[in-house]
């Protein structure tokens, strides 16, 4: 299934926390084409999240402190949904205990 601009995005911004990459690097981690990076990047870098720079005559990019901040909004988002999601897999009712039935008492009192 195609991933949405958002999760393009996002992939981005998570390759980017610990490292600087080139787009070439930036499309194989996200299995994206190399167009559509540098599209997301030209958005991103408008926008602040993301900078150029130069190395060794390569351009590479990285996380702006903006551009840190959103991603650990979206990491925490992100997690919390999971979490959300494996709480509703919990179907638990607070208080309902199974009730012992009264016949492992009378055995004992028959004594």
């Amino acid at each position: 299934m195609r991933k949405s601009k958002l999760e393009n995005y996002e992939a981005i911004l998570q390759a980017l926390v610990d490292r600087y990459l080139s787009v070439d690097s930036l499309a194989f981690s996200c299995g994206m084409d190399c167009v559509q990076v540098i599209e997301r990047l030209a958005f991103l870098t408008k926008n602040g999240l993301v900078e150029e720079k130069q190395c060794h005559n390569k351009t590479l990019y990285a996380l702006t402190k903006r551009g840190m901040t959103i991603q650990k909004t979206l990491a925490i988002t992100k997690r919390l949904d999971e979490l959300k999601a494996t709480i509703k897999t919990v179907d638990v009712e607070p208080f309902a205990f199974t009730k012992f039935s009264d016949d492992t008492e009378e055995p004992a009192k028959q004594r």
